[in-house]
């Protein structure tokens, strides 16, 4: 008789096993830099950014704390939450899955930076409701997706890792049924390490 497969693991059993090599992988080279210098120019001096999915805090948290504002960092694995308050003492974090996201303030700036991608289809729709509760008026969000609708399945240190997507057009939609303005969409920069990226507005 065959046995029955183990469950693939999902993306936040992935990262808490394998979130002490996070650092390795991640380069401090902060390729993101020109699309942050453009979030940043969007939010006031002192500002405050929800960071969600805050991952270990280096390098984009850490650079917006360079650059004065008070983050709020949110992540759903212990192991990341646990680098993010190594590297970033004393600022604030939350062990929170995304998806429930209820704070009872409102934020300057959203950034979810390779973050939103790995929320199932029927999720990533969720979250833009979200982002409308938890952006002020005139709040720039910024996200990387993916390339096209789809799912696909990368690996962290040879296990399973889930991405997924939807199309342009729907973000588009989803963006403007939550209040939001696009202010720029790049298909792969070349220049971001072809990450396909969208910088967005709350309406004021």
């Amino acid at each position: 008789m065959n046995m029955p497969e183990h469950a693939p693991l999902t993306v936040l059993e992935t990262y808490q096993l394998h979130g002490g090599a996070w650092p390795k992988l991640r380069s401090d080279h902060l390729a993101e830099r020109s699309w942050l210098d453009r979030f940043c120019d969007l939010i006031p001096t002192g500002g405050t950014v929800l960071d969600i999915g805050c991952g270990s805090g280096l390098p984009v948290a850490g650079d917006l704390i360079g650059r004065g504002f008070k983050i709020t960092g949110v992540d759903g694995t212990p192991a990341m939450l646990e680098l993010f308050q190594h590297n970033l003492p004393g600022v604030e974090a939350h062990l929170i899955d995304m998806r429930k996201l209820a704070f009872d303030r409102r934020f300057s700036g959203l950034l979810a930076w390779d973050s939103l991608f790995h929320l199932s289809p029927s999720d990533q729709r969720g979250m833009f409701a979200c982002f409308h509760a938890h952006a002020e008026s005139g709040a720039p969000l910024m996200f990387t997706s993916g390339s096209s609708e789809g799912e696909a399945i990368g690996d962290l240190e040879g296990d399973p890792l889930y991405h997924g997507s939807l199309d342009s057009e729907e973000y588009q939609s989803l963006l403007d049924k939550a209040g939001f303005v696009v202010l720029d969409h790049v298909f792969e920069d070349p220049s971001c390490d072809f990450r396909t990226i969208w910088l967005a507005k709350r309406k004021e």
